[in-house]
């Protein structure tokens, strides 16, 4: 991989996989050396049957490994922890932002550029996203409005429809939490989430309270792991993880194109989870968690700086996405996947790996081999941080379309919801009656840092009717739905904006020109763009209406401050 550098041209270094392969190792090693300690121990019985010892001789070895074995079963137990169910916030219709919208109130604010306008569009349009999607009211205002009141009125609208609903469908009292923990990533006031929780819902004084923040979209995993931790040690107890994104907080009314990711892609979400190590819950529980697996690389620089909160050259605050995320992302998720490997994957597929491994040290140019987890895992879900990101991810964990179909459609439907994005498509399978008893889901987090976590479910009951309580209950008969990825360009992009708010400028628009403005949505080619010395805009540009693709010429002129003459042609 080629040295990346800072700002200041300092070069980042590269670690690559000689660390992760070091630890593999290394549990190899530890591993053989128990096994060949059971497997001496059986010898020196044989030998010692064989030539007849003393019985009291001949019995200390047996002795010994019945003490280790029982240290180990001692030492490596672990207490089972069941998801009971969860909850998944379905946001209110007027709260939906379609792009006109969204471009519209981004073009009134005069904060951004036309080629800030143009590149927003541009990533909306390649997201994947629909005309669904969500966001917060206070950022529906113009301008936004983004002190602390709106976001704890953001937290209230996020976190107790999700609270309510997860307490209503396990019949549950706010009096038998045990453990609270609360992931927000950008947003931590004083009093703390969890405070603003306990006192919503007057739980007990004795609760134990988490409050989780800085941690991006790997923050569901987090917490899951945080809260399955304190059930190890806190018997017949109950925990509750809420994850979501306070977006008025994230706003960023700049011009840096790293920051503008973030209005573009994060979009209004939630969810609550409800665990417990009740095994009287077994029965009832809709997963046991199995497995969970943390990987942090903020130790390599170039993974650390890949997303950052700074000010830009205005001393505006925003959250940088840098092009180098990727391939740090990608870097943390094969480090991942290599642990998660030997824990989960047959013999046959741990041995090509390991040959895969051996081959890649002596030859760095070989590739190396990717597990295939379909005989042990079922289903899958990904991030859901954006179209292009989605297929990467699929092409290197060589998912089909189908396993990656669940982030497709909830990125579609309800965009990225950052920490509880994972419950969306879990959502997704279960109302598409994918998940059946005994099947495995994978989990896979990724966030700032960078960090990936594994989360590994397996099914414990058949899931009857959950279609009808999900976040899908009225549109999952509409799904998967057929995703189009369209060709925009700055100037269809420049066209768009100027046509659509010079319309709404004025009351006595040509009718014929409504109707081509909602066309413009769907807008896949511009091959023209005039601009004359009146401020008369052409643009001749193809669009899709259900038919047959036509060709027609857009025009539109600002004659005075609050008046526009348009020109439509075919």
């Amino acid at each position: 991989m080629d040295a990346l550098t800072s700002e200041n041209g300092e070069a980042f270094p590269s670690k690559g996989m000689e660390g992760v392969l070091m630890t593999q190792i290394r549990s190899f090693l530890f591993h053989f050396l128990k096994f060949s300690y059971f497997f001496t121990v059986v010898a020196i019985q044989i030998g010692l049957v064989a030539y007849r010892c003393k019985p009291i001789t001949s019995l200390l070895p047996v002795l010994l490994l019945l003490v280790y074995t029982a240290l180990d079963l001692y030492f490596s137990r672990s207490i089972p922890v069941y998801l009971v169910d969860f909850s998944c916030l379905r946001p209110s219709p007027r709260y939906r932002v379609p792009l006109a919208g969204f471009l519209e109130n981004a073009s009134l604010l005069n904060l951004f550029d036309k080629e800030s306008l143009s590149f927003m569009i541009n990533v909306i349009d390649a997201s994947g996203q629909s005309e669904q999607t969500y966001l917060p009211p206070s950022l529906h205002y113009i301008p936004p409005r983004t002190g602390n009141q709106e976001c704890i009125e953001e937290v209230h609208l996020l976190y107790f429809p999700v609270m309510d609903n997860l307490l209503s469908k396990t019949k549950i009292s706010p009096l038998d939490i045990d453990i609270l923990v609360v992931n927000s990533s950008g947003f931590c006031p004083s009093p703390s989430l969890t405070s603003v929780i306990v006192n919503r819902y007057k739980m007990r004084d004795d609760i134990k309270t988490f409050n989780l923040s800085g941690m991006g979209c790997s923050a569901g995993a987090i917490g899951i792991d945080l809260a399955r931790n304190v059930l190890q040690n806190k018997k017949y107890s109950y925990a509750v993880i809420l994850s979501g994104e306070i977006l008025s907080t994230g706003w960023y009314p700049g011009k840096d194109r790293r920051k503008l990711l973030l209005n573009c892609l994060f979009r209004m979400g939630s969810s609550a989870v409800l665990l417990t190590n009740k095994e009287s819950a077994r029965k009832t529980s809709k997963y046991k968690i199995n497995l969970v697996l943390r990987t942090n690389r903020s130790l390599d620089d170039k993974a650390y700086f890949c997303g950052f909160r700074t000010e830009d050259e205005e001393g505006i605050t925003g959250f940088s996405v840098e092009r180098h995320w990727p391939k740090a992302a990608a870097e943390t998720l094969r480090a991942n996947v290599t642990l998660l490997s030997w824990s989960v994957l047959p013999p046959s597929e741990m041995a090509m790996y390991i040959l895969s491994s051996v081959r890649k040290l002596l030859k760095p140019s070989a590739e190396l081999y990717i597990p295939n987890f379909r005989s042990v895992i079922q289903h899958y879900c990904i991030p859901v941080s954006g179209l292009p990101v989605i297929k990467v991810l699929g092409k290197g964990l060589q998912l089909t379309r189908e396993e990656l179909e669940p982030a497709v459609m909830t990125l579609h439907r309800f965009g990225n919801q950052s920490a509880s994005g994972m419950w969306y498509e879990t959502a997704y399978m279960e109302a598409k009656r994918r998940v059946k008893k005994g099947d495995k889901i994978w989990q896979v987090w990724v966030g700032s840092g960078t960090k990936c976590n594994s989360i590994i479910w397996e099914c414990l009951r058949e899931m009857e009717d959950e279609f009808k309580r999900g976040p899908w209950f009225d549109c999952i008969h509409r799904y998967p739905a057929e995703i189009t990825e369209h060709v925009w360009s700055k100037e269809i992009a420049t066209v768009f904006v100027l046509i659509f708010i010079l319309s709404r400028k004025n009351d006595d628009v040509n009718g014929c020109l409504r109707v081509e403005r909602r066309r413009l949505k769907m807008v896949v080619y511009c091959s023209k763009v005039i601009v004359d010395k009146n401020s008369l805009i052409r643009a001749r540009i193809v669009v899709s209406h259900g038919g047959p693709l036509n060709s027609a010429c857009f025009g539109a002129s600002l004659q005075k401050k609050n008046q526009i003459s348009l020109a439509y042609q075919v």
